[in-house]
């Protein structure tokens, strides 16, 4: 609990707006937001009258689209694209299937989440991207988007490794390289230059998303996946590649409710920790 509160406060004190944001919140009928901003993403109404659980639903809906959906400096555009990759993350394939609709009611680009499902591939493994994929492209069909979407990679096999490093040298260095040293002869090499090459030299150069949002996705993947050691390298690229301290926040906060309070708080800590 103390651990709790100490973190609040410290969050509070960094963002004085974030405070006052909620102060206005707490002011308004949380119901009416809730109505409002799902009514805005789904194009209608929930009916409480079929569901098994009306309930957890009524809790559900007011916590995520009366409360979280209204902190920070995230338009919803962001924050249903976060949600389509944190539920690929985790493989909430149902969910996942409601928020690609959504997320293409709020206007992201049928690319943009293809992009963004496929930059998990690095951080979850091929079989879990391809899941999410079999997911969204089931929305897309419903929805008569034609498949498969334009291609979006601009690397060939000669230059891949170089296009990918042009990326990942500014942001991280020689940081995986670094920590790689002592292990077998060749092994401590290998491994770097097979990251460089698929992570940014496959992925991070590809069309349909933008740096920042691609370190975001990122920042997205491993808060769900709890991988709170590989945040902070993370974070800093986030800063490098000009997104700022609230929207790190922001996005974090807004994952809380599909990834639990655990992961998200793990992870708002390791930006405190990061960021002194």
């Amino acid at each position: 609990m103390k651990y709790l509160i100490s973190l609040t406060i410290g969050l509070l004190s960094i963002f004085q707006p974030l405070a006052a944001q909620q102060n206005n919140l707490q002011e308004m009928d949380r119901q009416q937001l809730s109505l409002q901003k799902y009514q805005q993403l789904f194009n209608g109404q929930p009916d409480p009258s079929v569901e098994a659980d009306p309930e957890l639903m009524e809790i559900l809906r007011r916590f995520i689209f009366g409360e979280v959906f209204y902190i920070g400096d995230l338009n919803d555009r962001q924050r249903e694209l976060f949600t389509v990759v944190a539920l690929a993350t985790m493989q909430t394939l149902p969910q996942l299937k409601a928020h690609v609709a959504a997320a293409l009611h709020t206007g992201v680009e049928p690319v943009a989440i293809r992009e963004a499902i496929y930059l998990c591939a690095p951080f979850i493994g091929f079989p879990k991207t391809l899941n999410a994929l079999n997911t969204m492209n089931e929305v897309f069909k419903a929805q008569d988007i034609e498949i498969p979407l334009p291609a979006c990679g601009t690397t060939t096999e000669a230059d891949r490794y170089e296009k990918g490093r042009a990326i990942q040298a500014p942001l991280y260095g020689d940081n995986i390289q670094n920590s790689l040293e002592g292990l077998p002869e060749g092994f401590g090499e290998i491994i770097p230059e097979l990251l460089t090459s698929m992570c940014f030299g496959d992925f991070y150069t590809r069309e349909g998303l933008t740096l920042q949002e691609r370190e975001l996705v990122v920042l997205t993947i491993l808060a769900s996946d709890g991988l709170t050691p590989q945040l902070a390298s993370h974070i800093r690229g986030n800063i490098k590649a000009g997104n700022s301290e609230e929207t790190i926040y922001a996005t974090l906060i807004h994952l809380i409710p599909y990834i639990g309070f655990s992961k998200g708080l793990n992870a708002i800590n390791q930006v405190k920790e990061t960021l002194k």
